[in-house]
């Protein structure tokens, strides 16, 4: 599933290419899949709507979307008021494509944006594990994670998250109640930074330790967002291009490999029923 890194990626390589543009005409398939509200409620409230903004929120990418406007096709700035959004979850397989409406279709592509620029939007999603969602903010309020931002949490935040807690720390990083957009990917990487073994209790670590994971998470997501994120599996960027961050893994997926800091082979583990990479010498 695509985490923090790659959902950001993926919103900044969007907002790069439609922010601005219109949407003209919405296209959803019959096959199934996760809609949080009718595909032709989505189609009719996303119809000429312009893009004020895309961005990440979690493991979401948001649309902030201008009122409905039929007469123009000009491209607007980003202080226009926001009206409506459109979320976009991409589950475990789902992707964002921006191309031009010739371009071959995709078999499993359950979305097509029409856009005044003549660029078109796609949703892939082969598992159809994504969800999509419309939301009119004249009629609720706006999308928000249920867990804090990782990139922006303070140390004294960051500590109070996991006090008293019994779960072990892998676990707590994965709950996005906690931390919004950490996945098993970046949870693996910041505990071997930090050199804290993943089945540690949250609430036994200190505070120096925390400090050092939170510090550690920080620096794995930004330089992991350099790199376009880690293409594992089915991920790619906006325009269909590949992340390199998987070249910079210490420990996720490298079971038996040698630890390329001792040289001690790489363990692999279950954690809240996840695969969880860790070096037994590096990480206390």
């Amino acid at each position: 599933m695509p985490e923090l890194p790659e959902v950001e990626t993926v919103a900044r390589g969007v907002d790069q290419r439609v922010h601005g543009d219109r949407i003209v005409d919405v296209w959803f398939s019959s096959l199934p899949q996760t809609f949080k509200n009718p595909p032709h409620v989505q189609a009719a409230g996303l119809r000429d709507r312009r893009v004020q903004s895309v961005h990440r929120t979690g493991k979401h990418i948001v649309f902030e979307l201008g009122p409905q406007d039929r007469k123009t096709r000009k491209r607007i700035s980003r202080n226009e008021k926001i009206a409506a959004q459109w979320i976009v979850h991409l589950g475990m397989t789902g992707r964002l494509l921006v191309t031009r409406p010739e371009a071959d279709v995709e078999k499993h592509t359950h979305a097509r944006l029409s856009l005044a620029s003549g660029n078109e939007l796609r949703f892939v999603d082969p598992r159809r594990f994504g969800r999509l969602e419309f939301r009119d903010l004249a009629n609720g309020a706006g999308f928000a994670a249920p867990g804090e931002e990782p990139l922006a949490i303070g140390a004294e935040e960051f500590a109070a998250l996991f006090h008293g807690r019994k779960l072990a720390i892998k676990a707590a990083l994965l709950n996005q109640s906690l931390l919004a957009g950490v996945g098993n990917i970046y949870a693996d990487e910041s505990l071997y930074r930090a050199g804290i073994r993943p089945r540690r209790p949250a609430g036994r670590l200190s505070q120096e330790q925390l400090e050092r994971l939170r510090i550690s998470l920080k620096d794995v997501l930004r330089a992991a967002i350099r790199l376009g994120g880690s293409s594992v599996s089915d991920y790619v960027d906006a325009e269909g291009a590949r992340g390199f961050f998987q070249l910079e893994h210490f420990v996720y997926q490298r079971t038996g490999e040698p630890c390329r800091r001792c040289g001690t082979p790489i363990k692999r583990i279950v954690v809240a029923g996840r695969s969880t990479h860790y070096c037994p010498k590096c990480q206390h």
